[in-house]
């Protein structure tokens, strides 16, 4: 079944807030719609995985700055996101 942007945005709402705090998650989330495109246009698909999401929020560490890092990264080569969110998860 198919899921709308603004669906997407409301599943990741909870999750941007908990980080980023209720001031800063719109922002979150803007950034995460805005990676969804550049996402579509390197890989052809609609929205990178909840898990690349993930990958992406974690080593932010609630930082916007870091998130833009974290989405570029993960848009440029999505597996060096995965390496660098597995390395943050082993220094935790």
């Amino acid at each position: 079944m198919a899921v709308s942007r603004a669906e997407r945005r409301n599943n990741r709402r909870r999750r941007a807030i908990a980080v980023f705090g209720e001031d800063r998650a719109p922002l979150a989330l803007d950034l995460l719609e805005l990676t969804e495109l550049a996402w579509h246009d390197c890989y052809g698909e609609v929205t990178p995985s909840e898990d690349m999401i993930e990958d992406m929020l974690l080593i932010s560490e609630g930082s916007i700055e870091r998130l833009i890092q974290a989405a570029l990264l993960g848009v440029t080569d999505w597996r060096d996101l995965k390496v660098e969110a597995e390395e943050f998860r082993n220094r935790r």
